[in-house]
């Protein structure tokens, strides 16, 4: 059965979808079969690896509310052993579909039920918020890996969604766990990237990722071609870091 791990952050720009994007691609290229879940209004996720937002028959909204099931939502990628369940702007209104009742947090983990045994992984990008889409992403998640900038705000920032993580624990999923935190926009030259990483390791020891990921013009437009930044520019440092990093998380998984 896939392991499920979310990307989350309430905190927006932290590089989050290129994370699960990246993350996902280099998976896929690593050999493991891959499922990406854009579950953020803006669909970035899915207009990153070259899928059109307009015109989609079924998307995660449909899955969300009951309306496909999740192997028709489901959309080959022109990459290797990556697929995608697209998002676009209607997933903005599902906030309130999800809004039912009884189990509204589980939609998504339900949802996925029949589809899990496929896949080595399953990558949620999670929106920048800790609404109900965000919720029902940790339900269905074995973990979650936490992007995050090497600045102050970020570290308080943490401490809430750290918050959040544990209510999710104690409520809705006893399995999940903090997968690890990684690195963005990493620059082990400033002072500040140092301090900042000591502080994180201070307080979530191993947890915080020894691979970090820094800042790269090719990996910065890699989204606008459609393309994860291995396929992009397999030479460019933003391809080393991620596929790193996708090695560290596959010894951790």
């Amino acid at each position: 059965m896939g392991r499920v791990i979310a990307f989350a952050n309430q905190k927006g720009g932290v590089g989050k979808t290129t994370s699960a994007v990246n993350t996902a691609a280099c998976l896929g290229a690593l050999g493991f079969d891959t499922l990406l879940i854009d579950l953020d209004p803006q669909g970035s996720a899915t207009s990153g690896v070259g899928v059109r937002k307009k015109g989609l028959r079924f998307t995660v909204r449909d899955l969300l509310v009951g309306g496909c099931r999740a192997e028709d939502a489901v959309l080959p990628t022109a990459f290797k052993k990556l697929s995608i369940i697209p998002a676009n702007i209607s997933l903005a209104g599902a906030e309130f579909d999800l809004l039912d009742g009884e189990g509204d947090e589980a939609h998504l983990k339900n949802a996925l039920l029949d589809i899990r045994y496929r896949y080595d992984y399953i990558i949620i990008d999670c929106p920048p918020s800790l609404g109900m889409l965000t919720i029902n992403a940790l339900v269905a998640s074995d973990g979650v890996v936490i992007p995050m900038q090497c600045e102050y705000y970020a570290l308080e920032g943490l401490s809430q969604l750290s918050t959040t993580l544990g209510h999710i624990k104690k409520r809705y999923n006893s399995r999940l766990s903090m997968t690890g935190i990684l690195l963005t926009m990493y620059n082990p030259r400033l002072s500040l990237t140092q301090q900042v990483k000591a502080e994180l390791v201070k307080h979530y020891g191993d947890r915080v990722f020894e691979t970090g990921i820094g800042r790269n013009v090719r990996l910065c437009e890699a989204p606008s071609f459609g393309r994860p930044i291995i396929y992009h520019d397999k030479h460019a440092k933003g391809a080393a870091d991620y596929l790193q990093f996708a090695k560290e998380l596959h010894e951790r998984a």
